[in-house]
């Protein structure tokens, strides 16, 4: 009697699985995703190809071992230069953009920025402190600090 128990339970166990749509077919109507079991693990790192890009729109920027595709800053005057946006913790970082334009440029302690070369000094909660070496008329060196605080628009 068990012997027919057991037999009857696992053939209606094999018929279920038989009718039960396959994991590809799973998917269908129910994601936007054409093949879910391509895709890359998010709790892994991607795997570097090795293939460097520089400069250009679009395209990453490899830099010593880190790779960014956020352009850096070049040479602008420093009334033109709008913070947007303070990440503030060990690494302090600043967001800002020139002028109008929607780009927008990662700052660091330490950046040179503009065409006087200002050394971006420290970037405050509030703002950034750019320090900029000029000499005077009496030919001795002087140090210019500039706030830039951050764009109320």
């Amino acid at each position: 009697m068990r012997f027919f128990i057991t037999i009857t339970v696992l053939s209606l166990f094999s018929f279920g699985a038989k009718s039960a749509p396959s994991l590809e077919n799973f998917f269908k109507g129910k994601s936007k995703l054409k093949n879910p079991f391509s895709l890359r693990d998010p709790f892994r790192a991607p795997i570097n190809t090795g293939v460097t890009k520089k400069g250009g729109e679009g395209k990453g920027i490899v830099i010593g071992n880190e790779y960014s595709n956020v352009p850096k800053i070049g040479q602008v005057k420093l009334n033109e230069i709008k913070i947007i946006g303070i990440l503030v913790g060990k690494n302090r970082k600043a967001i800002a953009r020139i002028g109008d334009k929607k780009e927008t440029f990662i700052l660091e302690e330490g950046m040179k920025l503009g065409i006087e070369a200002a050394e971006l000094k420290a970037i405050l909660p509030a703002g950034i402190v750019l320090v900029e070496r000029i000499v005077n008329v009496y030919g001795q060196e002087e140090y210019l600090e500039t706030v830039i605080p951050i764009s109320q628009k």
